[in-house]
């Protein structure tokens, strides 16, 4: 079987969007073929807002997330293989979904723990500055 993990990020995301929130991946940048911004990596980790107010041409395949964004006003290409997406969740509430080892799918050399931090790369500050939390959706 192939990996589930591409179609519970697509299916996330969708979910996220349509009730008007917004989706944060939290990524592995240690991982072999990862293109993010080097200046926004925290212990070997970044999150990405990938709303679509925040990023062009997003495409969620089942190899990778690919799309385009500024951040610190500099346009660059962002390239994750599905297999760096450590979670995905919802900015405002924190709902989502953090991704453990699945059957058939390549594994990260090293892959750290997983530690939230505050997303610098976002374009927006919400009003009230809360911490991001991860909850287990099963």
């Amino acid at each position: 079987m192939t990996p589930s993990r591409p179609y519970l990020i697509r299916a996330l995301q969708e979910w996220m969007v349509d009730n008007n929130f917004t989706p944060y991946i939290v990524v592995d940048a240690g991982v072999r073929d990862v293109q993010v911004p080097q200046d926004f990596v925290s212990d070997g980790q970044i999150i990405l807002n990938i709303a679509p107010s925040a990023v062009r041409g997003l495409i969620v395949s089942n190899d990778a997330i690919d799309f385009n964004a500024r951040f610190g006003g500099v346009p660059m290409r962002v390239y994750v293989p599905i297999v760096a997406v450590l979670a995905i969740y919802a900015r405002e509430n924190g709902q989502g979904m953090v991704f453990g080892a699945e059957p058939g799918a390549p594994q990260p050399d090293d892959e750290p723990p997983l530690k939230v931090v505050d997303d610098p790369s976002a374009d927006e500050k919400p009003a009230e500055k809360s911490k991001p939390s991860l909850k287990v959706v099963k």
